[in-house]
């Protein structure tokens, strides 16, 4: 290839990638059902990588400008607002498997994000991690942002031969501008394994709070029962002994398998907001969906609110990546004019948005209906919704289609 064929070669790919980061994202309008606004497109993929990271751009070293570093996804971002942006801790992923963190900025937090120059450092303790990835981020009232993010290894007490099982801790580290961080020693608990932990924003009776998911091993919660509690004195040495299930995980419903803490709770005026995920099984596979519940202003180990079903399922082209039919979250960011930004990952391949209100989500939480549990009594409270809805129709003249009938034509005198 000629120097000047390389340089060709080389603005056709930065205008790709630019074109992708520049793209202005619209509401779908497809989607009506009031509790939030979907997105058409994604708003973070691999393609909104930098060139510079994933090729040698020296003519000498790599004269046919192939790629060297390749990126395969970007995914479960955690989510805050920083300096007046909206900044998401991607989790993005080699071509090796390998995945690490980078910052990624916007104006809009709908569109627009761009990669800040280079990925983020992570110190490693004692004990290396062989992965990294899912990071939650929370501004604590103890002034330091902090991130609690899934550290995996190798689990040692495998049989010969297994190359697969691992072991999941809780990672700590905290910064103050997202680009230097300090890593903390890794969450000590009693559960053989800690996956989706999150730090509550507070200090609750001057001690640190943790949303735990204790789980028996690296895939299954096993004996694990769900969301869990627990307190520590210390966050540069965090142990927790004591962890109570505050949601756990219920027999055929979307949180049969496992459930896990999504982003930091969002402190509202009827208590704490969570969106998180839970999991069941299908003839296809897992199924991971988002659900919603309120923990008590005073009291955030004690839930007040559960909303029955799923807030969230992916639908359409989020089923379709490297693994199907998921949507995860770690990432929401709740600004000071009310609105809020829910950061999604779909099917483990691309970071989603939906954006709603504090209002909204709040009326959706304390005026759902709690999942009864029963086909029976789910037919029941079907039936007292429509009867309520067709008595009202009638009262007010409303059409609301085939429902109800159609009033029959008065005759000309």
């Amino acid at each position: 290839m000629t120097r000047e064929n390389f340089r060709k070669r080389l603005a056709q790919l930065v205008r790709r990638q630019q074109a992708v980061v520049r793209r202005k994202n619209a509401v779908d309008r497809s989607w009506a059902n009031g509790w939030y606004e979907r997105y058409r497109d994604p708003i973070l993929t691999e393609s909104h990588v930098p060139v510079f990271w994933r090729y040698d751009l020296d003519p000498q070293r790599n004269p046919r400008l192939l790629e060297r570093l390749g990126v395969n996804c970007v995914f479960n971002a955690g989510a805050i607002e920083f300096e007046g942006k909206v900044c998401l801790m991607a989790r993005v992923e080699g071509y090796d498997r390998k995945s690490f963190f980078a910052v990624a900025e916007s104006e809009t937090g709908v569109d627009g994000f761009r990669f800040r120059d280079r990925p983020v450092v992570m110190p490693e303790t004692d004990h290396p991690d062989t992965n990294v990835y899912d990071m939650r981020l929370v501004r604590h009232q103890d002034g330091w942002i902090y991130g609690l993010f899934c550290t995996e290894r190798q689990d040692p007490a495998a049989p010969p031969g297994d190359t697969s099982s691992a072991v999941a801790q809780c990672g700590i580290a905290r910064t103050r501008d997202l680009d230097r961080w300090v890593r903390l020693d890794d969450l000590v608990s009693e559960s053989p394994q800690q996956r989706n932990v999150v730090l509550h924003p507070e200090f609750v009776g001057g001690r640190y709070a943790f949303y735990t998911r204790p789980q028996d091993s690296f895939l299954q919660a096993g004996q694990g029962g769900g969301i869990g509690w627990a307190l520590s004195d210390s966050i540069e040495h965090a142990v927790i002994r004591d962890e109570k299930i505050i949601d756990p995980k219920v027999y055929h419903t979307i949180k049969e398998v496992k459930n896990g803490a999504g982003p930091a709770p969002l402190r509202t005026p009827q208590g704490w907001l969570h969106i998180a995920h839970g999991v069941r099984g299908t003839a296809t596979g897992l199924r991971y969906v988002l659900y919603a519940f309120l923990c008590d202003r005073a009291d955030p180990s004690r839930v007040i609110r559960r909303p029955g079903g799923y807030f969230l399922a992916p639908r359409g082209q989020e089923r379709v990546g490297d693994l199907l039919a998921i949507a995860f979250t770690n990432g929401a960011v709740a600004l000071a004019d009310g609105r809020v930004f829910i950061y999604y990952g779909a099917a483990d391949t691309r970071v989603c948005v939906v954006t709603s209100t504090v209002d909204r989500l709040l009326d959706y939480v304390m005026n759902t209906p709690e999942d009864p549990l029963r086909s029976a009594a789910c037919v029941a409270q079907r039936l007292d919704l429509i009867t309520r809805n067709l008595a009202v129709a009638s009262r007010l003249g409303l059409d609301v289609g085939q429902s109800l009938p159609p009033k029959p034509r008065r005759r000309k005198a």
